[in-house]
């Protein structure tokens, strides 16, 4: 019997750890084959492909981004192979399974919950008795009706061979994403959340883990996820595995979803003190700062204790933060999403998620839907569309802010601007992004794409049409220095009309190669000649002068240089005054 799993990716870098899961568990009494796709592959591909490895049974793993996609790739498969028994798996399925088993009538079995047991037994019956009715966890039809039969038991998470060592994955180990788990289960009970369902946590033997972590990080991994949905939970276990990965990083990157409220001070120092810069990233849910919505959701969060953890994160410069909220969340009206927004912005993360609602299968908030009036997409991803307290064309409104987010915080294209203007132009955070965002829609920029160039000229046509109190100068100026930023090499062309002529520019690098050190100690380091000055530098003039404690509003000159052996831009200003004296 010839069994094939697989999966829908959202992406081609993105890897099914519960496809090895299956595999580790199986082997060696039920041989699989694993293959992976992505959602963007045309279905007849896919088909094509599983069809020409003639399996006998099919398992596909199903999550909230691929369940669309792999039902066409079921109903095409079924045409072509009927007798190919399929089987589903994955949280998708794991919930409402007797409404999916009488949906689709081209799948065979689902298996309900953890699929390592249950799959490896409903082999067994395939190949032999088919008593189906012994294998618990799985739905499945008797006569036209549809059996589902009593939950298995946890497994305890050492009996699972480990997922990580197949000989396949290694060539693909330093080009995708490896997914990683210590632990199942969470402690919380966030009724939005499908990790609320399961009682307890249960931990991989940490020996075990620092074994494979090690396999990994010597065959090549660059990017290592863990899939653990509160890391830090048991403080010590944590504690271990991140002076592990400290000793034994060779570069990889690892990234955690951590609860930051529950982070301990002397967590965080030792992590500041002696982490590398840039191997770890924290992933925090902090989804709502109002309490009585955290209340609503039975979600326990204290907000000071938060802070202050993302607070000596970004302090120790060693760590990457992404923050994530949901808008949507019980009696969260716009203007609380807005507080949501700035109380979070304020802490300036590197990465800001900005979520909506899903009301997943099997969750309390799904099942309770009717108390605050939510609407909500019939498939998946289950978005809302409105409730009792905020409108569809709130969450209109706030996908336009979570457009302009992405692409001018998340992707940091322009953070000395937005810090200008937060602070100096806008009431808050969250008014700049909804008005921009607003602007942004009207323009019908959403509907079209966009180089870096067009990120700056929508911008400055957005604050040059606004009746405004800025200052628009300092604000252009401070946009050229994040153009230039911006860039590894340098431009070709840029989203302003140079004000100096060629002669002009000469003129002021001839005195840069003559007397570096009027603009500091480090450029003249780089010990330039006029004519690598000319090939490698832009200059512009501008209304401040950078200054290590922020800026002086004195007319400079803006030097941008770009590095072409280490493919880096270096930013410099002077004040005019000086090169005029040098001039003379």
């Amino acid at each position: 019997m010839k069994t094939v799993v697989t999966t829908l990716n959202a992406k081609y870098i993105h890897t099914c750890l519960a496809l090895r899961c299956l595999k580790a568990y199986a082997e060696p009494d039920f041989p699989l084959d694993m293959v992976e796709y992505t959602i963007k592959d045309p279905v007849m591909n896919i088909v094509s492909d599983l069809y020409d490895r003639k399996p006998d049974v099919i398992g596909f793993s199903c999550y909230i981004w691929n369940i669309e996609e792999t039902i066409k790739v079921i109903n095409m498969l079924k045409k072509v192979m009927p007798e190919a028994k399929i089987v589903l798996g994955g949280p998708e399925v794991s919930y409402d399974t007797k409404e999916w088993m009488e949906s689709l009538a081209n799948v065979d079995f689902i298996v309900i919950g953890e699929g390592e047991e249950t799959f490896k037994q409903l082999l067994e019956e395939i190949s032999s008795t088919q008593k189906y009715h012994m294998v618990f966890g799985l739905a499945y039809r008797k006569d036209s009706e549809v059996v589902i039969t009593a939950p298995r038991s946890k497994l305890k998470l050492d009996d699972i061979p480990t997922p990580y060592r197949f000989d396949e994955d290694l060539d693909g180990l330093s080009k995708r994403v490896t997914y990683f788990e210590t632990s199942r289960g969470c402690p919380y009970s966030c009724q939005f959340c499908l990790s609320s369902i399961e009682v307890g946590v249960r931990y991989v033997d940490i020996d075990r883990v620092k074994a494979d972590l090690l396999f990994l990080i010597e065959s090549g991994a660059k990017l290592i996820k863990f899939v653990d949905r509160t890391f830090n939970i048991k403080r010590d276990y944590a504690l271990e595995i991140f002076r592990f990965l400290i000793e034994n990083h060779q570069g990889c990157v690892f990234q955690f979803e951590i609860t930051a409220d529950i982070m301990r001070p002397e967590v965080l120092t030792y992590l500041n003190e002696h982490a590398p810069s840039g191997i770890f990233r924290f992933e925090i849910g902090v989804q709502s700062t109002n309490d009585a919505t955290n209340d609503l959701v039975m979600r326990r969060q204290n907000f000071d204790k938060l802070k202050r953890t993302v607070t000596m994160v970004k302090e120790g410069g060693k760590i990457d933060q992404h923050l994530d909220l949901i808008a949507g969340l019980p009696e969260e009206d716009y203007h609380s999403f807005r507080k949501t927004f700035n109380d979070v912005f304020e802490m300036r993360p590197e990465e800001m998620q900005l979520g909506f609602l899903k009301m997943l299968r099997g969750t309390g908030l799904r099942l309770r839907a009717d108390q605050h009036d939510y609407v909500y997409m019939d498939h998946s991803p289950y978005e809302i569309l409105k409730n009792n307290v905020l409108t569809f064309d709130e969450i209109i409104r706030i996908k336009r802010v979570e457009d302009v987010l992405e692409k001018y915080w998340n992707d940091h294209r322009m953070d000395r601007t937005i810090e200008y203007l937060v602070a100096n132009e806008f009431d808050s955070a969250f008014d700049f992004f909804q008005e921009f965002g607003d602007y942004w829609d009207e323009r019908g920029w959403a509907r079209i794409g966009h180089q870096l160039e067009d990120l700056f000229t929508r911008l400055d046509l957005f604050l040059s049409q606004r009746e405004t109190k800025i200052n628009s100068p300092l604000v252009r100026g401070l946009m050229m220095v994040d153009y230039f930023e911006n860039h590894k090499h340098k431009p070709r062309k840029t989203w302003w009309d140079f004000s100096m002529s060629k002669q002009e520019q000469s003129r002021f690098l001839t005195i840069l190669a003559e007397e570096p050190t009027l603009v500091s100690t480090s450029f003249a380091t780089l010990n330039l000649k006029e004519k690598e000055l000319h090939k490698h530098t832009m200059i512009e003039k501008l209304p401040f002068h950078l200054t290590d404690s922020g800026m002086r509003e004195v007319t400079s000159l803006l030097i941008a240089y770009f590095n072409p052996k280490t493919n880096r831009s270096s930013i410099y200003t002077v004040p005019l005054e000086i090169l005029a004296i040098a001039a003379e």
